[in-house]
């Protein structure tokens, strides 16, 4: 299998990490898109330093979400978010339930570190390796989750 094949291949096995950074990061669905391509090609250009020294799948998560704030910060957007945000209207549609969209909204109020951070630990992620995605130390993860944590039950509780 080529290279490209090979990238093109892990890709679509885990663009649904993409998404999931992507709708946290993203407000309209032009956004949306332009964020996923930009995700994609970002992620083709730095493939060749890929060490394997880590999943596919975590290197992605790092990828998408430096490419996000990146992004982000470039077009100074609000990291506040509307309540009537919909978190799945990318093309892709994900089928949330009410409580996933209520939770949804509710990260998307948080900064953009601690969007991802959270995001890695709900999708199975120990401290250890949302550290090294995130590029924080284990303890300051550690930390940070405890406080997101008691940030997202205020705001849920409001």
């Amino acid at each position: 299998m080529s290279n490209e094949a090979e990238f093109l291949d892990h890709i679509e096995k885990n663009r649904g990490i993409i998404y999931k950074v992507i709708n946290l990061y993203a407000n309209d669905l032009e956004d949306k898109k332009d964020l996923y391509q930009e995700v994609v090609f970002q992620a083709w250009k730095s493939h060749a330093n890929f060490r394997a020294d880590s999943k596919f799948s975590t290197w992605l998560y790092r990828v998408s979400l430096n490419v996000s704030m990146t992004h982000l910060s470039k077009s100074k957007k609000m990291t506040t978010v509307k309540e009537n945000t919909n978190p799945a209207d990318h093309e892709e549609r994900f089928e949330l339930s009410e409580r996933a969209e209520i939770l949804y909204c509710a990260i998307r109020n948080l900064n953009e570190l601690d969007r991802g951070i959270i995001m890695l630990h709900l999708d199975g992620y120990n401290n250890t390796e949302i550290s090294e995605i995130s590029g924080i130390s284990k303890v300051n993860t550690g930390v940070k989750l405890h406080r997101i944590k008691q940030q997202l039950t205020s705001i849920l509780n409001h």
